[in-house]
């Protein structure tokens, strides 16, 4: 099928196929003789496990990073494994130990956000941001 094809029976763009492809998530589908790509069902269905782990929070670096262990996804979607496959845990791993950081330092923010808003300043009795962030400034009432 060609990319518009593929893409809507991946239920994504065209351009998202390019992207995969250019980031060696997706190998180089054979063209027509008018230069055209043509895709297969397989190729569809790694596009599909591809959307999946990205709505899972993984980014495209990581899954270029494994993109030689998506056909394993393909044979067992990520929706029906009832733990990180072992090829990408120790991406989850890092992606999970991301997000807990980025939420640490969204929490501290709020909290200080939510006492300059409240009128009572900006506590002195919260920990130190998260290593990695910068401290709300000063709000002046």
């Amino acid at each position: 099928m060609r990319i518009g094809e593929a893409a809507a029976a991946a239920g994504t763009t065209p351009r998202a196929l390019r992207l995969y492809e250019a980031r060696g998530l997706l190998r180089p589908p054979p063209r027509t003789p008018s230069g055209q790509r043509e895709y297969s069902a397989a190729e569809v269905a790694r596009v599909r496990v591809i959307r999946d782990l990205l709505a899972l929070g993984l980014t495209l670096e990581d899954l270029r990073r494994r993109a030689h262990r998506l056909d394993l996804l393909v044979q067992t979607p990520p929706a029906s494994c009832g733990s990180p496959p072992g090829a990408f845990s120790d991406v989850v791993a890092d992606r999970l130990a991301a997000l807990d950081a980025e939420i640490a330092r969204l929490t501290y923010l709020r909290q200080n956000l939510a006492a300059a808003a409240d009128g009572r300043g900006v506590p002195r009795g919260l920990p130190t941001p998260p290593s990695g962030s910068v401290p709300a400034p000063e709000l002046e009432c």
